[in-house]
This record gives structure tokens, C-alpha cells and sequence, in this order.
């Protein structure tokens, strides 16, 4: 099997299977072929790490646990129309097909498949890709657990429901959109922001991050923003 020339950019796949041998199996040989692999059990988890990086392409199996192939790839097309999406199915029948396609999935294979005919057909639709989300990415846009941060607009976004923050609001959460997972030292936070870290610049900090928490509240991956006793902050989904 020929390898991708090393001097371009690994391609980064994000492979949604719940059977272990074919999981290992697949990512191994994806892996020799140059790729990059992200490899989830099931959907729930598939589509929190799908939200969390800049995949260019995904390969779902239909028959998922917790969330099936069919509902995470609505979700991704919900979240992206371009990303390329190839089903990897035991299913045969041709209503599979058709309704799979009719979700936006860009190609299917039957199992048992061919390694070599997954890797030509993967390369086929790197082939006609736009670049990789992140390289084209507004940097004023983020995304925040299941909203779409607008920094610009100063919104936040989710299911069709549209939050809109104050300047404040909006610098805060930018921050912690930035170093998501970390912990933000509370004085670290007031002077990015406000300059300072006085008595009164920290109670407002609190009014904001009150709101903040309330906006994130209808979640789904529940985005928190925890206090670090003595410390600061950790928002986190």
C-alpha cells in the first residue's frame, strides 16, 4: 500500500466504529496510508470530538450504539455541509443507501470492503475538498459545546435560538473559549480584560460569569465554568 507523501499535511479522520477488531483493523492501515485517525465507540462521543476538532473527512458506521450513524451524520451536517462523510455499513439494502445519502453522506461501503478501495475513494474526496475548517476559520468565531460563539456579532448561537451579549460578556467568554480546560487565574482574567484586578472589576467579573453559566445552561455536552477554589475558573465541556 503506498504511503501519502510525508510532506504534506496528514489528513485528520475522524472513524466512528463500535466493533473493536475492524476499529483496530482500519485505523491501523489508515494510519500506514498517512492518515491521521480519531477513532470513536459510538455516536454520542463521535460527535463531541467531532465539535472539538477540524477533522477532514468522516467514516461512520450505521449501527452505533448510544447514537446511530444516520442521526450523527444530521448532526455534523448540521454543524458542517462540507465535510466529506463515508458510511461503513453490513447493511445492504438499497432504502439504507438512499436514506444515508439523503443525509448528506458523500459515499457507502458495504462490509466486508476493500482497504485499497477505502483509501481511493477517501483520496477522491480530499481530492475535491475545501482546505481544512481551522485553515479558513473567522477568528472570531468559536465553537462553545453545541453554540457558535460570534465575537464579532457578539452572539451566541444554537439550534436557531440567538443570545446576544454585551462587549464584556463577549470578551470573557472569548477568553475562556481560548484556553478551554484550563484554569484561568481569577487576576489573570481581570487584567487581560479589564486591566486590573481590583475589588470592583472582580465583582463585575462575577455579575458576568453569572450570566455566562446562565446562557450555557440548555447545553447538551454541558459546557460548565467551574470556580477553582482560591485560584480562578475552568470552563470546560
Amino acid at each position: 500500500m503506498e504511503k501519502n507523501d510525508v510532506s504534506r499535511p496528514r489528513p485528520l479522520v475522524l472513524f466512528v466504529e463500535d466493533d473493536p477488531n475492524l476499529a483496530f483493523a482500519t485505523k491501523d492501515n489508515l494510519e500506514i496510508a498517512g492518515y491521521e485517525v480519531v477513532h470513536c465507540l459510538d455516536g454520542v462521543e463521535g460527535l463531541k470530538v467531532f465539535k472539538a476538532h477540524a477533522f477532514d473527512l468522516c467514516i461512520f458506521d450505521v449501527m452505533l450504539p448510544q447514537m446511530d450513524g444516520f442521526t450523527l451524520a444530521r448532526k455534523v451536517r448540521e454543524f458542517n455541509e462540507e465535510i466529506p462523510i463515508l458510511f461503513l455499513t453490513a447493511r445492504a439494502l438499497q432504502e439504507d443507501k438512499i436514506h444515508g445519502l439523503k443525509l448528506g453522506a458523500d459515499d457507502y461501503l458495504t462490509k466486508p470492503f476493500s482497504m485499497q478501495e477505502l483509501i481511493l475513494r477517501m483520496e477522491v474526496f480530499l481530492k475535491r475538498s475545501t482546505p481544512r475548517p481551522a485553515a479558513a476559520r473567522d477568528p472570531n468565531l468559536y465553537v462553545v459545546g453545541d453554540f457558535e460563539f460570534d465575537f464579532q456579532k457578539l452572539t451566541l448561537t444554537r439550534g436557531g435560538h440567538v443570545q446576544t451579549l454585551t462587549f464584556r460578556e463577549g470578551e470573557v467568554l472569548k477568553y475562556f473559549a481560548g484556553h478551554r480546560n484550563e484554569v484561568v487565574r481569577r487576576e489573570e482574567l481581570l487584567k487581560a480584560i479589564w486591566g486590573d484586578d481590583d475589588y470592583y472589576m472582580g465583582r463585575s467579573l462575577d455579575v458576568f460569569i453569572s450570566r455566562l453559566r446562565k446562557y450555557l445552561a440548555t447545553d447538551d455536552l454541558q459546557v460548565k465554568i467551574d470556580n477553582v477554589h482560591g485560584i480562578g475558573f475552568r470552563m470546560s465541556w
